[in-house]
């Protein structure tokens, strides 16, 4: 699963989230974000060595209930899931390297 590029105003319910099996990572963001556009490059590097790790792109704000149910704050969250369980969760990563350990914890 290749990593998603654009953020999608569908998001999934918190309970279909709790049902997902195998590796997750849920991003919460936006396109306009300036946090957000400067963690994609750090995002693509960690994928590299993680392409079977799924990755979910929400957009983020006021009223998503999928956020919320997380309690993001800010952008961008990055949420590492296993079997839907978070694992592992970075608020505004700066390095490819920390979202690469997450990524490997998730993947087993």
């Amino acid at each position: 699963m290749p990593m998603t590029t654009e953020y999608t105003n569908v998001e999934p319910t918190r309970r279909e989230v709790d049902a997902l099996h195998g590796a997750t990572l849920i991003e919460f963001g936006t396109g306009w974000c300036g946090h957000c556009r400067a963690a994609q490059p750090l995002l693509a590097d960690a994928f590299t060595a993680h392409p079977g790790v799924r990755h979910l792109k929400i957009e983020d704000g006021q009223g998503r209930r999928l956020g919320r149910s997380f309690k993001v704050k800010l952008w961008p969250t990055l949420v590492f899931l296993q079997d839907g369980e978070e694992v592992a969760r970075l608020v505004r990563p700066t390095e490819a390297e920390e979202i690469e350990r997450a990524l490997t914890r998730i993947e087993g």
